[in-house]
């Protein structure tokens, strides 16, 4: 069981042999505002370190990072539209350089 918690999870994990009691522990400490740091965390450092690399398609790049924001918000983290572009354009290789140009010489309403 402890093999599929994030590795920096599990230093402030219980230490017990017992499964009952690790299921019963982990149910705890899965409520705590520890943990919604440190998941948070998780997805902060996964968006803002996400790279286009050409694996798949361009929309499932951009949906990927769409998705890690929404799960930021459920947790009461809002990522805003603008800084979600942003971290897009950002994560795009040179490639797109025109595309960053257009988009930021676009006026805001």
């Amino acid at each position: 069981m402890k093999m599929s918690i994030s590795d920096n999870v599990k230093p402030s994990m219980p230490k017990t042999d017992n499964a009952r009691e690790f299921i019963r522990m982990i149910k705890e400490y899965s409520q705590s505002d520890i943990t919604d740091k440190s998941v948070v965390g998780n997805l902060m450092t996964e968006l803002t370190t996400k790279k286009f690399d050409w694996s798949q398609p361009i929309h499932d790049h951009v949906t990927s990072m769409a998705n890690l924001a929404a799960k930021m918000k459920g947790m009461r983290m809002e990522v805003t539209e603008a800084f979600l572009v942003q971290f897009i354009i950002n994560s795009l290789p040179v490639e797109f350089g025109q595309f960053q140009v257009n988009y930021n010489t676009i006026k805001e309403k």
